[in-house]
C-alpha cells in the first residue's frame, strides 16, 4: 500500500529558547491508503498538536509532512486551505453545523468550496447522508436532531467529497454510549469501504476500534501497534500474572 500521509522528524516548538516547550519533539509516522489509525494521548501529551498538523491546520517549527504525494509543511494559509478543501474531511467533537440549514444543506456547504456544481452537489449530499442512515433526516435542521444524528450529519459532511483523508477529533466526546457506538461502527463500516482514517483521542476504549494505535507523550510517539499485537500482549501478560498465583 502506498503511503497517504508521511511525517518525518516533525518538531513544533512554542517560545524557542530557555522557556521553550516542545508540543512534538521528532515524531515521524506512517499512515498508508486504507489504514484506520487512532492517535491517543492525554491532555498535553501532543496529540491535539499533531492533529493540528495533520490537518494542515498549522505548520511545523521543524520537519516535513508529506500528504497525498505533496509536501505540505512549509505551504502559506491559502494554500493550506485549499489542501484541506481538496484532501481532508473533517469530524469534529462539536458538530459544526449551521443551525439555520438543513441536513442536506449542512452537506452541501463545504462542496460549494470545492467548486461542485449546484446538481451534483445535491447528489452527493443525499448519497452521503443515504450512508450514515439519515435518509429520512434530510430536511430537518441541527435543532430538529439528536446529537447523534448531528454527527452522522457531520460525517457525511465530511465523506460527500470522498476526500482521501477522514480526520476525527474526539467524535464521540458529546454523545452517549449507544450513540457512541453508532458513531464508531459508521466509521468502521466507512474504513471497510476503504476510507483512510485517522482518529484522535484520550478514550483507550474509543481507540479500541481501530485496527492501529499509535500512543502519544510529551510530543514524542510512546508506541505504535496493531491493535491485534495489543490484544495478544494484553493476553500474554495476564497469563503470566495468573501462573504466578499460588492456589492453597
Amino acid at each position: 500500500m502506498d503511503n497517504l500521509i508521511e511525517v518525518r522528524d516533525m518538531y513544533k516548538i512554542y517560545n524557542p529558547g530557555e522557556n521553550e516547550v516542545r508540543a512534538l519533539d521528532g515524531v515521524s509516522l506512517k499512515v498508508h491508503e486504507g489504514e484506520f489509525v487512532a492517535i491517543i494521548g492525554h491532555s498535553g501529551s501532543g496529540k491535539s498538536t499533531l492533529m493540528n498538523m495533520l490537518g494542515c491546520l498549522d505548520v511545523p517549527t521543524q520537519g516535513r509532512y508529506i500528504l497525498n504525494g505533496k509536501d505540505v509543511s512549509c505551504l502559506t494559509d491559502n494554500e493550506l486551505s485549499e489542501v484541506r478543501n481538496n484532501y481532508i474531511g473533517f469530524i469534529f467533537q462539536g458538530f459544526n453545523l449551521i443551525p439555520n440549514l438543513t441536513a442536506v444543506e449542512n452537506v452541501e456547504l463545504p462542496l460549494i468550496y470545492r467548486h461542485v456544481d449546484k446538481s451534483n452537489r445535491r447528489r452527493l449530499a443525499v448519497e452521503a447522508l443515504k450512508k450514515v442512515g439519515l435518509e429520512n433526516r434530510m430536511r430537518h435542521k441541527p435543532a430538529e436532531m439528536s446529537g447523534g444524528q448531528q454527527q452522522r450529519v457531520a460525517i457525511a459532511r465530511a465523506i460527500a467529497a470522498a476526500p482521501p483523508l477522514i480526520l476525527a477529533d474526539e467524535p464521540t466526546g458529546n454523545l452517549d454510549s449507544k450513540s457512541t457506538k453508532d458513531i464508531m461502527k459508521i466509521l468502521d463500516e466507512l474504513n471497510e469501504q476503504g476510507n483512510t482514517i485517522v482518529l484522535i483521542t484520550h478514550d483507550d476504549g474509543i481507540a479500541a476500534n481501530a485496527k492501529r494505535v499509535v500512543r502519544i507523550m510529551d510530543g514524542r510517539i510512546e508506541s505504535d501497534q496493531l491493535n491485534e499485537q495489543i490484544r495478544e500482549n494484553s493476553q500474554e501478560e495476564f497469563s503470566q500474572v495468573s501462573g504466578v498465583i499460588e492456589v492453597e
